[in-house]
């Protein structure tokens, strides 16, 4: 089997891109909503803590804060992440993408609010304490979040804004000589130049993430993709196992030349029986017959390709090869015969017959329609020869009949097989040896 696999097509990957941007700015919801929530509960936690306990908010901060300036501050993070989450909602509803710039500016602020709470620190605490105290900590939690802005540049970019605020912070804020710490190590611009280091490498780390992120987010929709482009195509043909198979083998539904073995089937008298019954009667016998003549077509690895009234036309070798496609086509067609003889005998259906016409050959496969409707369908000699051979069944007597290429190939010990005489089919100069099977 020749290998069949190929990319995304253009119209594809645009339809994937926006669904991966649709699926960025929904994680970057997320995100936003999380931060404004975390704001929002330190801030409640914050002022109602301060109220009742705060002796106990003074030895954990190392000073007694000011609860408006702490407030206000808490409260503008909150009031930021909210302004963000708007802008963010407008995107998804409008289906637009913000612009970069836009991007990354907020992350640059995002990224810089722990920077503000640790300049307000160092407006009540000697200049190096404030930077070991918890809000020095939030950088990480920055870094962590920008992953799920599923842009490794922005990670980066985050990492490199803290890094470099800390770092400054760090450098402008004198030495460790200034405090009477009993470690000097802590307090040293060394210790503070490291840390600077570990906040880039977290940035650098929460890009990569983004990145595994980004990319298991796109084979997800390209999955996706793929099924609805195999169900747009092959949905109502074929069975659910059928559509898993050529989903894994990624099979393609361009044109091309192959050998298939083409089934037609007609229920004969239809039109005597229609006659005499209302239309849900018919619609409600065609369903009864159509239910298991198409499952045995598809336990056999054939698809019905299209329903002629009161018959379809099915085709083995397409768009899946089996092992032998004129054994499953002849195998098909004596297991419709069995059941539906078992039916009409146990009286579940009326008295019923059909003729089946079985040839093989080449044929052209592929979609064909305009733009807006295709349809997977097969052309070519064999599908006329298919037809005609089935319409000898009404002048044989016969119900399944196969040309001899067909019998050959099969592979198949059938003793109740007849040849008949070369037969002259319509549109063919050349007459046609056939098999009968039942």
């Amino acid at each position: 089997m020749t290998d069949q696999r190929q990319g995304p097509t253009p119209r594809a990957t645009a339809a994937i891109d926006a669904s991966l941007a649709r699926e960025i700015l929904i994680s970057e919801r997320f995100r936003a909503q999380l931060l404004a929530g975390i704001f929002g509960g330190a801030l409640i936690a914050f002022l109602a803590f301060s109220a009742s306990y705060p002796g106990a908010m003074a030895e954990l901060f190392h000073s007694r804060l000011d609860r408006v300036r702490v407030g206000l501050l808490l409260g503008g993070f909150a009031a930021y992440e909210l302004v963000v989450l708007r802008g963010l909602e407008k995107f998804i509803k409008s289906r637009t993408k913000p612009p970069a710039a836009r991007r990354y500016i907020d992350t640059f602020v995002e990224t810089s609010l722990p920077t503000l709470a640790i300049v307000y620190y160092m407006s009540i605490v000697e200049p190096f304490e404030a930077l070991l105290l918890p809000p020095a900590f939030v950088y990480f939690v920055f870094i962590l979040l920008s992953t799920l802005r599923l842009d490794p540049k922005l990670c980066v970019f985050s990492g490199i804004v803290a890094a470099t605020e800390y770092g400054l912070l760090a450098f402008l804020s004198g030495g460790a000589a200034q405090l009477g710490v009993a470690s000097a190590s802590l307090t040293s611009k060394a210790h503070h130049g490291g840390k600077a280091l570990v906040l880039l490498a977290s940035g650098v780390a929460a890009g990569f993430v983004a990145r595994r992120l980004e990319k298991g987010f796109r084979r997800t929709l390209e999955s996706l993709e793929d099924r609805s482009r195999i169900l747009s195509v092959f949905g109502q043909h074929v069975s659910p196992a059928v559509v898993e198979r050529l989903l894994a083998q990624k099979a393609d539904v361009k044109s091309e030349v192959r050998e298939v073995c083409v089934m037609f089937l007609d229920v004969r008298n239809f039109t005597a029986f229609a006659e005499r019954k209302s239309p849900e009667e018919v619609v409600g016998y065609l369903n009864a017959l159509f239910d298991f003549m198409i499952e045995s077509v598809n336990a056999h690895h054939g698809i019905v390709n299209k329903f002629l009234g009161d018959g379809f036309m099915a085709v083995f070798g397409a768009p899946l090869r089996g092992d032998n496609d004129c054994k499953n086509a002849i195998e098909a067609a004596i297991e419709i015969v069995s059941k539906l003889e078992a039916l009409v005998a146990d009286g579940s259906i009326p008295a019923t017959r059909v003729g089946i016409g079985i040839a093989s050959g080449k044929a052209l496969i592929g979609n064909v329609g305009s733009s807006e409707r295709k349809e997977y369908t097969v052309i070519g000699d064999v599908v006329n020869v298919a037809s005609r051979v089935e319409g000898l069944n009404k002048e044989l007597g016969s119900q399944i009949l196969v040309t001899a290429r067909v019998f050959e190939s099969c592979g198949l010990e059938l003793p109740e097989a007849t040849a008949t005489a070369p037969l002259h089919v319509r549109g063919r100069k050349e007459p046609v040896r056939i098999f009968r099977l039942a």
